[in-house]
């Protein structure tokens, strides 16, 4: 006797089985791991009480490729890869030289200095910089009347360069923070003419139009060669721009230039 219900009901339980074609490949693209931060730009949400150009400041630091380089690299700001660029176009810092860094918090500059074979640094700031190894740190202002000696017997000599990336506070009105800049600069420029080595340099950071024609001439008088040059790590939109006068020459004697 042949059951046929039996065998419908093997045939109905076999065709839940595996089907006989081949199945078909299913890849993921793997990602590029090298571009992958470059791909992702993170927003910042507006929070209670904070301003839309605070979100703006946030939301670039975190994005900027510079500011996770200098995380990565362990330096204190990404202010810390223009000086890198500046000293590989204009061979600012040589293995045994002295240093001085005028405004030198948070400290991103001191560590390039060192980094790159300097035998003797001092930084000096009104705020006060967390210490960095074999380095010597004043909390003083550079303008007053006892810091050029007092960074001269720090170093135990006189500077090979005097770098400054100081800007002034700004208070919104343009030619009121044009005006603090220059004023600013031309007295890191009176520092470094004051205290400099013949043939040392000097470095520090302008605005706008770059350096008043006035404080230009006497650089250009004083030192060899004046340039100004923008590093590619500083930011597009930014108008800073950066001075560098090398091979600086024999200072005048007082007696000299009261007789001009």
């Amino acid at each position: 006797m042949t059951d046929n219900g039996s065998d419908n009901g093997k045939q109905r339980r076999m065709s839940g089985g595996k089907p006989s074609a081949p199945k078909r490949g299913r890849k993921t693209k793997k990602m590029d791991k090298s571009n992958a931060t470059r791909m992702m730009t993170h927003k910042v949400k507006t929070a209670r009480g904070r301003k839309m150009s605070s979100k703006l400041w946030i939301e670039r630091q975190i994005n900027d490729p510079y500011v996770k380089e200098a995380a990565i690299k362990g330096y204190r700001s990404r202010a810390a890869f223009k000086l890198i660029e500046l000293d590989d176009k204009f061979d600012l810092i040589k293995p045994g030289y002295r240093i001085v860094d005028l405004g030198c918090a948070p400290g991103g500059w001191l560590q390039i200095a060192q980094k790159r074979g300097a035998s003797e640094i001092v930084g000096i700031d009104l705020l006060e910089v967390e210490a960095v190894p074999d380095v010597d740190i004043l909390e003083m202002d550079f303008m007053h009347d006892d810091a050029p000696e007092k960074i001269k017997e720090l170093l135990g000599g006189d500077p090979d360069l005097v770098m400054s990336d100081l800007a002034a506070n700004t208070t919104g009105h343009r030619n009121t923070d044009h005006l603090k800049t220059i004023a600013l600069v031309e007295a890191a420029a009176e520092f470094a003419m004051e205290t400099l080595r013949p043939g040392g340099n000097f470095v520090a950071k302008v605005f706008q139009g770059g350096t008043e024609g006035e404080l230009l001439a006497r650089l250009k008088a004083s030192f060899k060669s004046v340039r100004h040059a923008k590093p590619k790590s500083s930011r597009a939109g930014s108008p800073e721009i950066y001075l560098v006068a090398l091979g600086f020459k024999r200072r005048k004697r007082k007696e000299e230039a009261r007789d001009k």
